[in-house]
């Protein structure tokens, strides 16, 4: 993938530390990782991170973190 991509990561995640899933965009789909393991890339599309934001936002995974 290129070094052109601008990871994005949630203001919520603790600052400039690891352990943090970052975002990106790239050819039209939206790619994952963890921060502490860069080279592990999740693709997916702008379809299905937008029904899996709605399932967190109505607290469909609320007791993974629990």
């Amino acid at each position: 993938m290129s070094g052109s991509i601008r990871w994005q990561k949630s203001s919520f995640s603790g600052g400039d530390g690891p352990n943090c899933v970052e975002m990106a965009q790239h050819e039209g789909g939206i790619l994952m990782r963890e921060s502490d393991v860069p080279d592990n890339i999740i693709v997916t599309s702008r379809t299905n991170l937008a029904a899996f934001i709605t399932g967190v936002k109505v607290g469909e995974f609320d007791h993974l973190t629990a």
